[in-house]
């Protein structure tokens, strides 16, 4: 099942791991292993970059990073091959990103010798750039006719748990995302309260927007490390926040 329908469907250029994560899933859909198995592997292949990071093997590291990214997407895809969504894997998904956002970037701070402040204003920017992305889409997601409406715009209350998972841990898992993501949400909410009113967002916007996705961050920290510009990552997402004030602008000008 497509997250949109054909009309909304926009050049995301966080997505660029889709392709890898659509044939990975294909091998996995007779097999025993389940969407939250590959949501493992992809923390495994994030620690494995984070690890590289800290040894100053930073083209390795950028190999592990992008390969998180093509794993990332086949969690989903395998979900929706097998007809097993769960929140438990949801939630677990996103919880393993926050975690090794701030690893990656904490790994970078202590390989440029970087002070606690910088690491942590980098990593609060980049999440509230990632929020913001994910705001728009979960909007564009529930507008959009036959879109996946699985997440939702306002998380307040625990789901009830899908057949073949359990209550119990999607319980527990909710209340860590709402932890860890709830003030980067409220943030972002402060800033354009009015935005789930729209009836859909420009194709156009989207794309542009998708500069935000995890993905595309994943893909500039991994470019940096790469050409050895390590020294110059936690500064960028920091002044790359900028950019939050301008997309918000242009939704409440242009996009109602």
């Amino acid at each position: 099942m497509s997250k949109l329908n054909a009309n909304d469907k926009f050049l995301d250029l966080s997505d660029y791991g889709r392709s890898f994560g659509r044939f990975f899933a294909e091998q996995l859909k007779e097999t025993r292993f389940t969407a939250i198995h590959v949501t493992l592997l992809f923390g495994i292949s994030g620690l494995i970059a984070i690890y590289c990071i800290l040894n100053q093997h930073y083209i390795v590291a950028s190999f592990f990073i992008i390969l998180k990214s093509g794993i990332d997407a086949a969690d989903g895809e395998l979900a929706r091959l097998k007809k097993m969504p769960s929140y438990t894997g949801r939630y677990l998904d996103s919880i393993f990103d926050i975690i090794l956002n701030f690893f990656f970037l904490a790994a970078i701070g202590y390989a440029t010798s970087s002070s606690f402040f910088l690491i942590l204003g980098a990593f609060v920017c980049i999440q509230l750039q990632g929020t913001l992305y994910n705001y728009y889409y979960v909007i564009l997601r529930n507008k959009s006719i036959g879109g996946d409406t699985t997440s939702k715009v306002f998380e307040y209350k625990t789901p009830t748990a899908l057949p073949g998972e359990s209550q119990q841990a999607v319980n527990i898992l909710f209340e860590i995302y709402t932890l860890v993501y709830g003030v980067f949400d409220k943030v972002i909410h402060f800033l354009d309260p009015m935005a789930y009113k729209v009836k859909t967002f420009p194709n156009w916007f989207m794309t542009l927007l998708s500069v935000y996705g995890l993905g595309f961050q994943l893909l500039v920290i991994a470019f940096m490390l790469t050409f050895g510009w390590i020294e110059f990552v936690l500064p960028f997402f920091i002044w790359y926040s900028l950019l939050i004030l301008v997309l918000i602008g242009i939704r409440k000008q242009f996009i109602s």
